[in-house]
């Protein structure tokens, strides 16, 4: 049984149009949790202890966060990747260890990523690792899709690639969607925040008929289109009337960067998960073309963002002892 492990787990952008709350797909950002068994817990040291040692959280807890937007991230028990590792303790009935957590941030929060996906993977993959590996992966991933509420940044942050995830009375069933090669992620990060909660609050109760078909249809397709890398098929895929059409206006310069994005050759433009980051996918051609277009879109509309031309991680969390 091991004392110390580290889990790196990918980045995800879900939904991909048509694809709502079931499709998602990991990419090539990380974030990195490092699980060190501590000795027994110690009472927490007074103001004006030993120079030098780090803060001890009652409970045997310490977290340090290091990496983008470090400062932000909560480093008590209330903890996302710690409250994970509780989870997988209590679901296979043993008493937590003392731990040291370090974690270091390449994943921007709150910006559809899957910042949250990292954090819940990390935290049972971790726990699951210095428990001697009790769980296998599917019953981690249950519990990984229990604690997020769907399945669409969790499963492929677990397992990579792009997936597919659909109930079978109550179990998941989970299908890998191929990606053709020559299909670029391309993902543009604002230096605004957009919450899940406000992104769905937005989404009406009810759809129509009309709209349900129209997005069944587009699925389908996106599914054919992301595994033949095929144009037309990706340009018609990407389309939705489930939940862009109303998440748009929370995003500042949406119509500009997207009509840029189309002008410079990508195959479409979609909100990564709830946004506001936004994602094309463009060929290899392209690619290049299309982020620049986007970065400067954005830019004439105040925006100051981030673009990054990615791959698709084919390996979800990655462990290393």
């Amino acid at each position: 049984m091991s004392n110390s492990v580290t889990v790196k787990v990918p980045a995800t952008t879900a939904n991909l149009g048509p694809g709502f709350d079931c499709i998602g797909a990991a990419l090539t950002l990380y974030n990195e949790f490092k699980f060190t068994r501590l000795d027994p817990p110690q009472p927490p040291l007074a103001k004006g202890g030993h120079g030098g040692d780090p803060p001890r959280v009652p409970g045997g807890l310490r977290i340090t966060v290091t990496g983008i937007e470090a400062d932000r991230v909560i480093t008590d028990e209330s903890n996302l990747a710690y409250q994970s590792f509780l989870k997988l303790y209590q679901h296979i009935g043993q008493t937590p260890p003392a731990v040291e957590i370090q974690i270091n941030l390449g994943v921007p929060l709150a910006r559809g990523l899957g910042s949250s996906a990292t954090a819940i993977v990390g935290g049972l993959v971790g726990a699951n690792l210095l428990a001697g590996s009790p769980l296998p992966q599917n019953e981690v991933m249950g519990l990984a899709i229990a604690l997020e509420g769907h399945p669409d940044n969790v499963v492929p942050a677990l397992v990579g690639g792009c997936r597919l995830a659909a109930t079978n009375a109550t179990d998941w069933e989970i299908c890998d969607i191929p990606w053709h090669g020559d299909i670029i992620p391309v993902v543009a990060i604002p230096d605004f925040e957009l919450s899940t909660a406000e992104a769905r609050r937005v989404l009406p109760t009810e759809y129509s008929r009309a709209d349900a078909i129209f997005n069944t249809a587009h699925l389908g397709l996106l599914v054919r289109g992301l595994e033949t890398g095929k144009r037309d098929w990706l340009q018609a895929a990407l389309q939705d009337k489930i939940h862009q059409p109303y998440r748009q206006a929370l995003i500042k310069g949406y119509d500009a960067v997207k009509d840029a994005a189309l002008a410079s050759g990508a195959y479409g433009m979609v909100i990564s998960g709830a946004g506001p980051t936004l994602l094309a996918l463009a060929d290899g051609a392209s690619a290049t073309a299309v982020a620049t277009a986007m970065g400067d879109a954005w830019k004439e509309q105040g925006v100051k963002p981030e673009v990054l031309t990615l791959q698709i991680d084919s390996q979800g969390a990655k462990v290393s002892i």
